[in-house]
């Protein structure tokens, strides 16, 4: 009995490790199907689900501090967040010179790029004469003509209104993350298909990662729940359709929209073959 009591002492002077908490820095933006946060500190979509599954399965505690898109990366270098979400190594390069910041694999693939009104898929670059733009956003791959007055910007304050701009023709295209535009004209304008990515045009493709620059624990145990939990990970992905045909020309198109335009293909195919 004595040797029992002595061990229930020794086993409760023992310290109780501490729960291991992080606070992550994402952004204050209208951005589903990947995330959307507020002045309120509300934070949802794919990224928050993400994440909670990887506090869920390793152990550790996230807190979301909520902050406008340019106060981010101060935060992170300065202390006041661990970790950013969403990051990548090409962005900001300037402002993280002098910085060892630490990487985690790939979260997520995006495409930047225009969209366009179905009639003017394909016309070229040429025919892109005024782009629309949030403010705060770079159109990658039009600086040159931007530079010589060949593309004119037409600057829009939130998605809405560039949307907005393209639909009544006040730019002949819109450059934005093709997905959330999408998403936008799918689930919030029920327009679906108003608006097409032009594949043809410049645009980029890249990825989300997590970055932190005091913590790089955090980043390699958050790539090994990436590697483990690849299936979690995939239905995720595919319950928010944050990769949604994203390496088909038909990126960020409904279904239906699809299986239409494969079925006037196939006729077209069909009518050339008989002639």
């Amino acid at each position: 009995m004595k040797k029992f009591l002595a061990a229930a002492l020794l086993a409760l002077s023992m310290p109780v490790a501490a729960e291991q908490i992080y606070t992550i820095g994402v952004e204050q933006a209208a951005f589903l199907p990947h995330y959307s946060g507020d002045a309120q500190g509300n934070y949802q979509g794919f990224a928050r689900e993400l994440l909670d599954s990887f506090a869920a399965h390793s152990g550790v505690r996230l807190v979301y501090k909520v902050l406008p898109a340019d106060e981010l990366l101060p935060a992170l270098l300065d202390g006041r967040v661990d970790a950013k979400y969403p990051d990548n190594p090409n962005w900001s390069e300037p402002a993280k010179a002098g910085h060892r910041l630490h990487y985690s694999q790939a979260v997520v693939n995006y495409v930047d790029g225009v969209m366009v009104a179905p009639r003017r898929v394909g016309r070229g670059i040429d025919e892109l004469r005024r782009l629309a733009v949030v403010d705060g956003w770079t159109p990658w791959g039009y600086e040159d003509r931007v530079a010589t007055n060949q593309i004119l910007l037409v600057s829009s304050e939130n998605l809405p209104r560039m949307v907005r701009q393209a639909l009544l023709k006040d730019s002949d295209g819109a450059y934005y993350n093709v997905v959330v535009a999408a998403h936008y004209l799918n689930n919030v304008r029920a327009k679906p298909g108003a608006l097409v990515f032009d594949a043809d045009l410049p645009h980029t493709r890249s990825t989300f990662n997590l970055s932190s620059l005091n913590h790089p624990e955090l980043i390699e145990s958050f790539d090994r729940y990436l590697k483990n939990q690849q299936s979690a990970v995939a239905t995720l992905k595919a319950k928010h359709q944050v990769e949604k045909n994203l390496f088909s020309e038909y990126v960020g198109m409904e279904q239906w929209k699809i299986e239409f335009l494969e079925r006037q293909k196939a006729k077209e195919l069909e009518s050339g073959v008989q002639h």
